[in-house]
């Protein structure tokens, strides 16, 4: 369902190492909102809620919600670092189209 590069696993390890409270995963989430419409929403999570699809790859967990799965279906999710800013990318074949942030799609 989603596929996270090596810098994806070792930034999301980095995070659960560092995070102040115990965490399981990485949940991946989208909602309505971004200037193209859907946006990805990303944050450590403790536990699996009901529904979820749980990917594993690298020794990390991530959590996606049933509304959520059919939007990331086939997305790979890198991290990336460069002089401007550094974070997560997603290439999504879902996406008709993309907001210049990365951070949106439609």
């Amino acid at each position: 369902m989603i596929t996270l590069t090596e810098n994806a696993v070792a930034a999301v390890r980095t995070a659960l190492s560092q995070a102040e409270e115990p965490a399981e995963g990485l949940r991946i989430k989208v909602e309505g909102g971004g200037c193209a419409g859907l946006k990805y929403l990303m944050g450590l999570e403790s536990l699996a809620r009901e529904g979820d699809a749980i990917i594993e790859t690298g020794g990390v967990r991530v959590f996606v919600d049933v509304s959520s799965q059919l939007h990331v279906a086939g997305m790979t999710v890198d991290f990336v670092t460069s002089f401007e800013s550094s974070g997560f990318v997603f290439d999504n074949p879902n996406g008709r189209e993309k907001c210049a942030c990365g951070k949106s799609f439609g």
